[in-house]
């Protein structure tokens, strides 16, 4: 309950932003006569674009294909039995081409939901993980945030943009461009930090849905550790063509580096995964996150990795949905 106060609190937020955007773009442009009602219309024509235009724009960055039955027999299983054990319709299938091991899911309605995995991924877990995985993003079309970050992470990523044309774009309205600029980046600031908000939020509640559909805490905390040392090993180039979508991923690829440092004091038996015995062992272990790291984690998508394993490790026997 708290977590659906907290989205629709900050839906609203978001659309003030937008309603303010339209009343400075009206304003600026020299149009007379205009009062609430038409910016809010205008304001709720914008917000209703966005909510229809998000997947697409998520399938184009993300190079999502979607696969069938035939082709990936034991992906669309797991799906199809996380999905009715989460008591939701199945949601399309798709794989992202992308090397970043990784999964995310998106959408605009409950009959609309998306879950892709990357090739990345892919190679890395073994099924058990993959499947715990799986149940972390079904439980974000379960919670149904995922329309609510659809919708806000186009907002930044679209005044990134419009702040970096106008800003370094020429012609006799420079001046102009400079100031529109300067407003996109004020606005882009001001979403993506709300947008981290939420996606901090709404990760700790999928990995709890995750373990309610029946995947044990340590397979997804092994997935988790794989998923950053795989995410460690990527080129940076690849990182930065999706910096604007990685809200919707299952961890932070740009922190993996940092992320790995922290995590492989849990892997005890250098292993390369996190056991039932290790992830039992920082119920009463005190852990040390520093204060740069608190630091990083409010600039996060995610939250801190080894908070975030520490708490899977809380979740055991919790009952299921």
């Amino acid at each position: 309950m708290w977590l659906k106060l907290r989205l629709y609190l900050i839906m609203a937020v978001m659309f003030a932003i937008i309603y303010g955007l339209v009343a400075f773009a009206v304003s600026y442009m020299g149009i007379q006569g205009t009062g609430f009602v038409f910016y809010a219309v205008l304001a709720t024509v914008m917000m209703f674009i966005q909510y229809m235009i998000g997947p697409k724009m998520v399938e184009w960055s993300m190079g999502v294909h979607y696969v069938s039955e035939q082709e990936q027999p034991a992906l669309h299983r797991m799906v199809a039995e996380l999905a009715r054990d989460a008591r939701i319709p199945k949601p399309k299938i798709g794989i992202a081409n992308m090397p970043i091991p990784n999964a995310f899911a998106f959408g605009r309605w409950a009959s609309d939901g998306r879950v892709c995995v990357t090739e990345g991924i892919m190679k890395l877990l073994d099924e058990k993980e993959l499947r715990a995985v799986l149940g972390h993003e079904i439980s974000h079309l379960k919670h149904k945030d995922v329309a609510v970050i659809t919708m806000i992470s186009v907002i930044p990523m679209i005044c990134w943009y419009l702040a970096w044309n106008q800003l370094f774009s020429g012609g006799r309205d420079r001046g102009n461009n400079i100031i529109i600029g300067i407003v996109a980046f004020v606005v882009y600031l001001i979403t993506n930090l709300l947008v981290l908000y939420v996606s901090r939020i709404r990760e700790y509640y999928a990995d709890e849905g995750a373990v309610k559909l029946g995947n044990q805490p340590h397979y997804l905390a092994s997935a988790l550790y794989k998923l950053v040392y795989g995410s460690a090993k990527v080129p940076k180039e690849s990182l930065k063509q999706v910096e604007g979508m990685k809200a919707f991923f299952a961890n932070d690829p740009s922190r993996a580096g940092n992320d790995l440092r922290e995590l492989s004091q849990i892997d005890l038996d250098g292993s390369g995964t996190i056991d039932m015995n290790e992830l039992m062992a920082l119920r009463t272990r005190p852990i040390k996150v520093k204060t740069t790291d608190k630091m990083m984690e409010m600039l996060s998508t995610h939250p801190n990795m080894l908070k975030r394993i520490q708490r899977l490790s809380s979740l055991q026997g919790i009952s299921a949905y």
